[in-house]
């Protein structure tokens, strides 16, 4: 693959951690932080985690410091695969 789009790291999010109290996750959620939608950190661990193994990625943990937002994730993860 060569870029992720929001609908792919939304199934990411939901296979990883579920719904959150039944609270889709829009479009209009990219650029809110993730503790602002209901995600911890471990939870973008997990995402990360998940996108390692799907995208053949390497992500450093400073890079998935700064991944506070769906937003964040799909620029750090396009950009890599873009230079890949």
């Amino acid at each position: 693959m060569s870029s992720i789009s929001f609908d792919d790291l939304k199934a990411i999010m939901s296979r990883c951690i579920g719904e959150l109290d039944g609270k889709e996750i829009t479009e209009a959620d990219l650029a809110t932080p993730f503790t602002d939608i209901g995600y911890d950190s471990l939870a973008v661990l997990e995402i990360a985690s998940q996108l390692q193994r799907e995208y053949s990625l390497q992500i450093p943990d400073e890079a998935i410091e700064e991944m506070d937002s769906p937003k964040a994730v799909i620029d750090y993860v396009n950009a890599n695969l873009a230079a890949v």
